[in-house]
């Protein structure tokens, strides 16, 4: 009987040809790396560097970090300096807003002019992307720089115009100066 002649297979030609030793054998090296927790050691020394740094952790209710000028915060509706509201009633906040959170109804005063009745934010479906704010033409609806606000109930989310006016009556020079400070990116 003769015997077949063994051909080596792809894997077996292209392993002999780049000296690459087989997957079965022993690596001294790997062993003793594996033995000696290499990776442990070198996860320590990261760890060991590291806590030596200067921390850039902040503690945040008693430390603050700075806020961009174009920090998109909590809503607020704003005055003219003689003390009439800036929206006009054109419903391009209430059209642009992604998440539909703005709620708007007008109501044609004596002298023809349209203003709101009701315009109301809820901050629970509110993204803050700011598209309200752009797409303002009297400059009405801003985004302040408060962040630290909350609500005990849903409903403490839900934002009327009242709500929205007492706001911007009372953060309107910060309003004002961040309005100023960004308008040359506008």
């Amino acid at each position: 009987m003769a015997q077949a002649a063994v051909t080596p297979t792809s894997h077996q030609q292209t392993a002999k040809a780049q000296n690459v030793a087989p997957r079965n054998a022993f690596n001294l090296a790997d062993f003793f790396k594996s033995f000696l927790l290499w990776e442990l050691f070198k996860g320590m020394a990261l760890t060991g560097r590291y806590t030596f740094r200067r921390k850039v952790t902040v503690m945040f209710p008693e430390e603050k970090t700075p806020l961009s000028p174009r920090f998109r915060g909590l809503h607020a509706l704003r005055r003219y300096e003689n003390g009439e509201e800036r929206c006009i009633a054109c419903k391009l906040c209430e059209a642009v807003c992604p998440a539909m959170a703005i709620t708007i109804e007008s109501d044609v005063r004596d002298d023809g002019s349209r203003r709101t009745t009701r315009y109301d934010i809820d901050l629970t479906k509110c993204i803050f992307c700011g598209f309200c704010e752009e797409s303002c033409p009297v400059d009405s609806i801003v985004e302040t720089h408060i962040l630290e606000y909350h609500g005990e109930k849903r409903g403490d989310l839900y934002f009327t115009k009242e709500m929205l006016l007492a706001v911007g009556d009372r953060y309107e020079k910060e309003i004002a100066a961040n309005k100023a400070a960004d308008a040359p990116y506008r």
